[in-house]
C-alpha cells in the first residue's frame, strides 16, 4: 500500500453549532477501505510539541479499530494532561495501515435512540436501544460510542470526557438496519447522563 495513502486535517473548532469539536479528518486516497494505527503529538499555536499532553481517540484510529473508506472519514480526539487546553494542532504518524477485512461504505451509518417499546426518542433521554441504518449497498460492521461532552468556557474547545461502548461489533445489512440493546455499563452511563445538555450517539465503521 502506498505510504502516502492517508492524509489528515485537525479541526479544533468548526465554528458551527452542533458540530463536534476536536475532530481529525482522514482522507484515504487508496481505492479500498483501510485500518490505520496512528499515533499523535499535540502541538501549540506555535507548532511546538506539548510534551505532557496525551492524545487518544474516540473511534480507535490509534488502536486499529476504525475502518476508513476510500474518500473521507473522521475520528474524535481527546487531550489530557498539563497544557490540554493549549492544543492548536496535532502531528500524526502512521504506525501501520492495512486493508480492511470488512469494507466500509461511503456514507456514515446513522443512529436513532429508541425507548423500551421501540419508539424513537431523542438522544438526551433515557433510551433502551439504538437503531443503526446503513444507506450503502454493501453490508458494514460498526461499533457505537455513547459520548458525554464537557461544557467549556468561551474560547475552549468542547471535549469528549466520557466514552462508553454500546454493544459490540454489529453487522448492518446493505440498505438495512440493526437494533442494539443498551445493557451493562452502557445502561449505567445512559442513566447517569440522560437529560443532560451534551451527549452523542455515534456509529463508526470497525472490524
Amino acid at each position: 500500500m502506498p505510504p502516502k495513502a492517508l492524509s489528515f486535517d485537525y479541526v479544533g473548532d468548526s465554528g458551527v453549532d452542533e458540530i463536534m469539536n476536536q475532530t481529525l479528518n482522514l482522507t484515504n486516497d487508496y481505492p479500498a477501505s483501510v485500518v490505520p494505527v496512528l499515533s499523535f503529538r499535540a502541538l501549540d499555536k506555535h507548532h511546538h510539541v506539548l510534551q505532557e499532553v496525551k492524545v487518544s481517540t474516540v473511534y480507535g484510529s490509534d488502536r486499529g479499530e476504525l475502518v476508513v473508506p476510500y474518500g473521507t472519514s473522521l475520528d474524535i480526539l481527546r487531550f489530557s494532561g498539563p497544557g490540554e487546553h493549549d492544543v492548536a494542532d496535532v502531528r500524526v504518524t502512521v504506525r501501520s495501515n492495512t486493508i480492511a477485512s470488512i469494507p466500509a461504505g461511503m456514507h456514515g451509518v446513522t443512529t436513532q435512540a429508541l425507548d423500551s417499546h421501540g419508539r424513537e426518542i431523542e438522544r438526551f433521554a433515557r433510551f433502551s436501544a439504538v437503531r443503526v441504518t446503513n444507506a450503502d449497498g454493501i453490508p458494514v460492521s460498526v461499533r457505537i460510542a455513547y459520548v458525554l461532552w464537557d461544557q467549556p468556557p468561551e474560547g475552549v474547545t468542547q471535549q469528549a470526557i466520557e466514552v462508553t461502548a454500546i454493544g459490540g461489533l454489529t453487522r448492518v445489512p446493505a440498505h438495512g438496519t440493526a437494533v442494539i440493546q443498551v445493557t451493562g455499563k452502557a445502561s449505567a452511563a445512559v442513566v447517569r447522563n440522560s437529560n443532560g445538555p451534551a451527549v452523542s450517539i455515534k456509529a463508526y465503521n470497525s472490524q
